[in-house]
């Protein structure tokens, strides 16, 4: 069974959900939605053709971290015991991550965790996620590190070693399967900016709300204004924290363009056709860099440390002139845009969910026979 709840795990698990119905005489494969975000879920789910078998739809507005986490969990619990499956998928760190892993093990099911092992070691940054991840690491029975960094960081928990394998991660397999070189938009500001200079925005983490977030407009505001052969196209967050600050400090900017959430397949395409990306996103560090696009991450931290060390990615956190500065710098040097977009992607090469797939095939039964004596010994769950 796989578990997903926002358009992140969705994105990262098509191509594992691919992998595993692409062999039914190793899986019997069920997924579940949990509707955590149920716009920009729905957009991933009809591009990778994925129909729930079953959708939670938990999601309402200005919900509140404790909200989701109780829904998700007292939603999936009576479909574990309708279903039983020998193993509960889930991916990356969000709320309904924590919520499945919990709910999973209560039901005494082995849980797999794609993209397991990343870590900032400030359990505020970013909120909820790093303690979401934490707490999975010590729920699960199967860690599919991303890198190998990410699987020292599991040893270092005390995590067994034979438990944790180094597969890439499974966003690049997704992305490489949707950029393509003669795609159209379809939406006519995005097809008006080809052949421009493009700087593409992102942000969501909650640690940028309020001032942290205007200063990064002002910094866009700074960059338009001194570069006039530059367009920014900003894929501003549904939460409305996010868009009030945006709304308010850019809706009035010339060659500034606000977009809703722009759907999978045709932000890869702005992705791959960006000069510089500007984000907070933990997926777009690890996708620009198959794009050769260089990404100046909006944190203070990162959980992504090898694209740092690759020289894929810089930080520069929410401080606006050094964002100024820094995306200047790139717009302005081609040899300092070469070096980093040049350098190759240490997040994965495309074929990430073959090998879970593979792990699961090979370990799953073995595991399933020792809970199934355990539930026997038990006779109920306490």
């Amino acid at each position: 069974m796989t578990i997903f709840g926002t358009r992140p795990e969705a994105i990262k698990l098509a191509p594992v959900i691919r992998e595993l119905e692409r062999r039914p005489a190793e899986f019997e494969h069920v997924s579940v939605a949990t509707a955590q975000h149920r716009e920009m879920l729905d957009q991933v789910l009809a591009l990778f053709r994925i129909n729930p078998d079953y959708d939670l739809d938990i999601m309402t507005a200005e919900q509140s971290v404790s909200d989701v986490t109780a829904r998700v969990l007292t939603g999936l619990g009576p479909v574990l015991e309708r279903v039983r499956p020998d193993a509960v998928v889930v991916q990356g760190d969000t709320t309904t991550v924590l919520a499945a892993g919990l709910a999973a093990f209560y039901a005494r099911i082995p849980v797999a965790h794609v993209e397991a092992g990343l870590r900032t070691r400030d359990k505020q940054q970013p909120f909820p996620e790093e303690i979401n991840r934490r707490l999975v690491s010590h729920l699960a029975d199967w860690h599919f590190a991303p890198t190998a960094g990410a699987r020292e960081n599991l040893l270092r928990e005390g995590i067994d070693a034979d438990s944790v394998f180094v597969t890439g991660n499974t966003v690049v397999d997704a992305l490489l399967s949707v950029v393509r070189a003669d795609y159209t938009f379809d939406d006519p500001i995005l097809a008006s900016l080809a052949g421009r200079r493009l700087v593409l925005a992102t942000t969501h983490r909650r640690e940028n709300w309020g001032e942290p977030l205007r200063r990064v407009c002002r910094a866009i505001r700074r960059i338009t204004a001194s570069r006039p052969d530059v367009e920014v196209v900003y894929a501003v967050h549904l939460n409305p924290e996010v868009r009030r600050v945006v709304e308010a400090e850019l809706g009035m900017t010339d060659r500034v363009h606000l977009l809703g959430p722009v759907a999978y397949e045709p932000f890869a395409q702005l992705m791959s056709r960006a000069t510089v990306i500007l984000t907070d996103s933990g997926g777009v560090q690890e996708e620009a860099p198959s794009l050769d696009v260089p990404v100046l991450v909006l944190r203070a931290v990162t959980e992504r440390p090898e694209g740092i060390e690759a020289g894929t990615l810089r930080l520069v956190g929410t401080d606006e002139e050094r964002i100024v500065q820094g995306t200047l710098s790139l717009l302005d040097d081609p040899a300092e845009h070469g070096r980093m977009a040049s350098r190759p992607n240490p997040y994965g090469d495309g074929h990430a969910s073959q090998r879970i797939a593979d792990v699961l095939a090979e370990r799953v039964g073995a595991v399933d026979g020792a809970v199934a004596a355990v539930r026997t010994q038990s006779g109920s769950t306490s």
